[in-house]
């Protein structure tokens, strides 16, 4: 088998041997990019040579030494591009510094090997507004994977990368990872730092890992997770060792059912792949509970106007002249900044600016925005209220399986519900994890999501970890 085939945890096993070595794992996956990613597309851009030298001197007693990991073409990387798959950035702009995770990861011993395709500027949910090439889901070529983290996670399901970084702000890490079969989990805001990745929403933007095992989601949250005081929103808490009650099990648990989530408009194959899970939970010694998330019927449509209106402010900067590819023979200062924003930026990125623009203008701003973020405190409320009565959460991840190509293009608003089951999560600033739960009629991945209070990530993986162990 393929050394880019396996887990992380499997793979430190082998190098603390001194079985392999991370060039070897290196050389692997540079095997695998060239056999099925032109097919894929779930890489925009690799450096094996820059990698390989990495590899040759990583210390292998760090907790993931010599292992490659792929991140996300939003996340800083030093002396490599981060285009955001957008045109605006494409060849104009090499990273002069490391994100913060980057450092981290780097500091754990893991090698950064490759920036991973992405709906551009992290806006959609199937990797299809990628302004560079659309991905396509592993398990099926005629599919999207998910987004806008599709690339990270076309690229573990189909072994070529052992674990990547994703970013997630309604969703782009959980609904992908579901999408392709494998393990994503978005961390509670303020767990991760976010310094250095470019922000599309920043009250809601956190950066997570894509792993083939709960293990290794977990190996990698200890190695990126605290404070950081380049982030104001990174919290000052300890960081406890997420890998350690993992084989606790859930006997005992209370895991909380919303009756919300399960909508008349869900695909009865996806309802029965997530009701049986849930029974072998309860079977493996879990108390599961009926609640109430009442006002996720609001979560889309104040989603749709935080996340638009902060990404108008953050996207400013794109202008063409502080960064961004800048427009030739523009007659003034103002036709400059129209002409770069209307040519680097591809429709659905303008469509959300135009939307936040509005949602924040003189006039408008108390009538959307600040009703919204007052429906944003609800939503957050609800699940405190629920976290009183029970340990963890349990949800589909997305109500259908991965559509095919094209399938929603003509009608925005059918996209906008793919995150139907995972913006609250961001709303709230609790962590979520999509954990595989089995297929559907058309053997496509479902995915269960597992929710947890603030800053309850060890609830969750434990639960993830049996989920993953009974499936």
């Amino acid at each position: 088998m393929s050394l880019a085939a396996l887990t992380i945890t499997e793979l430190r096993k082998q190098l603390t041997a001194g079985e392999i070595t991370p060039v070897q794992i290196i050389d692997d996956i540079e095997k695998a990019i060239l056999a099925n990613d032109s097919e894929i597309n779930a890489y925009l851009s690799y450096d094996f040579d820059k990698a390989r030298a990495m590899a040759a001197n990583t210390d292998l007693t760090l907790p993931l030494g010599g292992i490659p990991i792929g991140i996300k073409d939003n996340i800083n990387t030093l002396g490599e591009p981060c285009t955001c798959a957008s045109q605006f950035l494409v060849d104009s702009y090499v990273s002069p510094y490391d994100a913060t995770v980057i450092t981290k990861l780097k500091a754990a011993g893991a090698i950064p090997l490759g920036r991973m395709n992405m709906d551009e500027f992290a806006m959609g949910s199937t990797t299809g507004n990628s302004s560079i090439k659309p991905t396509n889901n592993p398990h099926d070529l005629e599919r999207v994977p998910g987004g806008s983290s599709g690339g990270s996670a076309a690229a573990v399901a189909a072994n070529s990368a052992i674990a990547t970084l994703g970013s997630d702000t309604g969703g782009s890490i959980r609904q992908p990872a579901s999408h392709c079969g494998i393990v994503g989990l978005k961390p509670s805001y303020g767990r991760v730092s976010r310094y250095g990745l470019i922000a599309f929403a920043s009250s809601l933007d956190q950066i997570g890992p894509c792993t083939r095992s709960v293990a290794d989601a977990a190996l990698i949250l200890n190695a990126i997770s605290g404070s950081d005081e380049m982030d104001s929103t990174s919290l000052e808490v300890e960081t406890p060792d997420f890998t350690l009650n993992l084989d606790e099990g859930v006997a005992g648990l209370k895991l909380g059912i919303p009756k919300e989530y399960f909508t008349e408009g869900m695909d009865p194959a996806v309802r029965e792949v997530v009701t049986t899970a849930i029974d072998k939970l309860k079977s493996a010694g879990a108390e599961i509970i009926d609640i109430s998330l009442p006002h996720t019927e609001y979560a889309v449509a104040t989603y749709y106007i935080i996340a638009p209106a902060e990404a108008s402010s953050n996207l400013s900067r794109f202008d063409g002249i502080r960064y961004g590819n800048r427009a030739e023979q523009s007659g003034n200062l103002i036709d400059l900044y129209k002409d770069s924003r209307s040519a680097g930026f591809g429709s659905e990125v303008k469509r959300r600016i135009i939307l936040g623009t509005y949602a924040l203008s003189s006039g408008y701003d108390h009538q959307y925005y600040n009703k919204a973020q007052k429906v944003r405190t609800l939503i957050r409320q609800d699940f405190t209220q629920a976290f009183e009565k029970v340990d963890a959460i349990l949800t589909p991840v997305s109500p259908h399986t991965a559509p095919k190509h094209g399938e929603n293009s003509d009608d925005p608003l059918k996209e906008y519900l793919e995150d139907i089951c995972t913006i609250a999560a961001n709303l709230a600033g609790i962590p979520g994890i999509s954990v595989p739960a089995g297929k559907d009629n058309s053997d496509m991945p479902v995915g269960l999501q597992i929710l947890g209070p603030h800053l309850g990530e060890e609830v969750v993986l434990k639960v993830a970890q049996k989920l993953e162990d009974i499936i």
